[in-house]
């Protein structure tokens, strides 16, 4: 239980892996770094204030309406059915529409924060729809896949939304993570928008095949069965187009060594599975060397499977 003494409190909630190719929206998995730091403090108000936010150069709004943080600690409060007020302070430490799940990882900081002060009368599962609502603000949708993640860690699928029922997955001892970030904006409304409204049953079918196959390759550690599933028949190959030479780095990820390559989330980040840490690094050059080719920088960030979700962080 959090201590009752307690007025404030500094979490740290991990960027995400969202899709994972053949998960459209139901599958997704949480990263070491980077991630979004946020202070909540109790205030003497009944008000939620968001009182700075640093590293997101203005574009974030101080409106707790507007805001994730904020949005998803309404949320709480109001399922509690108290009058009890926070003051905010978030350090985005993750670029903004990259694909990483940056408007997640406040959601999910703000709410845990909150919950950790007021004692913990709901467990990480029980606060995803909160954090969920934060997701409706900022991209129209309150989908899961990546706010599960950030506030349990580990890889999760969502069979359900109504009722919502996730499901925690295995992650494989040496499954790696490469994720490059090209700094280029591609918003999560606008990579939404350029997907079909209704796809054909043989695509249906493909997609289908491969969520369960990859589901079955976490479970009994089957790299190459991860490998063959990890293939989006859905909205990859919408969204490829919005993402500057895309192909020529998913080419460069394989052609170095990777199980599988594909689009982080709505992008325009792109992730890639490794075997062990040296062939993670190795694809890691591969992608950004392809992004620097054509004059696009880029970051990359290497992981394991982050397991923990979001953490609080010594004062």
């Amino acid at each position: 239980m959090a201590k009752k003494f307690e007025n404030s409190i500094n979490v740290f909630a991990p960027a995400t892996v969202a899709n994972l190719a053949c998960g459209f929206d139901v599958m997704g998995l949480a990263i070491d770094s980077p991630g979004d730091e946020v202070r909540v403090e109790f205030n003497r108000t009944k008000e939620i204030r968001i009182r700075k936010i640093s590293g997101d150069g203005g574009k974030l709004s101080l409106d707790p309406q507007k805001n994730t943080a904020a949005v998803s600690i309404q949320a709480l409060i109001d399922d509690l059915h108290i009058d009890q007020g926070f003051d905010v302070y978030i350090k985005k430490k993750m670029p903004l529409g990259s694909g990483l799940g940056s408007s997640a990882a406040s959601s999910v900081a703000g709410v845990f924060a909150a919950n950790e002060l007021l004692g913990r009368p709901y467990s990480r599962r029980e606060l995803v729809p909160f954090a969920m609502e934060g997701e409706r603000i900022a991209c129209g949708s309150a989908h899961a896949d990546n706010v599960a993640p950030s506030m349990m860690g580990g890889i999760v699928l969502i069979r359900s939304y109504s009722p919502l029922d996730i499901i925690s997955l295995p992650a494989p001892k040496n499954l790696m993570i490469v994720v490059v970030h090209p700094q280029v904006e591609v918003l999560t409304k606008d990579s939404r928008a350029v997907l079909p409204r209704k796809i054909d049953m043989s695509t249906g079918i493909a997609q289908w095949a491969n969520t369960a196959a990859l589901t079955a390759g976490l479970y009994s550690n089957d790299f190459d069965l991860i490998a063959r599933s990890v293939v989006d028949h859905v909205a990859e190959p919408f969204r490829a187009s919005l993402i500057p030479h895309f192909e020529d780095v998913k080419s460069a990820a394989l052609f170095s060594g990777a199980l599988a390559c594909s689009i982080s989330g709505s992008g325009p980040s792109i992730f890639a599975f490794a075997e062990g840490k040296k062939a993670a690094k190795e694809i890691a050059y591969g992608m950004q060397m392809q992004f620097k080719k054509n004059k696009i920088k880029n970051t990359a960030y290497i992981s394991s499977v982050n397991t923990k979700g979001v953490i609080k962080l010594k004062a």
